[in-house]
């Protein structure tokens, strides 16, 4: 377990490349902005499916 921390430190250290701040942040609202797409989609489709599951049951009561 130790041997595997220190491997771990070392490829952190001097084998991964970061991104600069500046490609991160765009990276980051890029992130955003799907996200909240994605999130209006799902209430779109849950709004649609949840008025069609309440029309069928109002159908099916009377």
């Amino acid at each position: 377990m130790i041997n595997y921390i220190k491997e771990s430190y070392s490829e952190l250290k001097n084998h991964v490349t970061w991104t600069s701040w500046s490609e991160a942040q765009k990276l980051t609202v890029v992130v955003a902005v799907f996200s909240v797409l994605l999130a209006l989609a799902i209430w779109g489709v849950d709004t649609v499916f949840s008025k069609v599951v309440g029309q069928y049951f109002q159908w099916i009561k009377s």
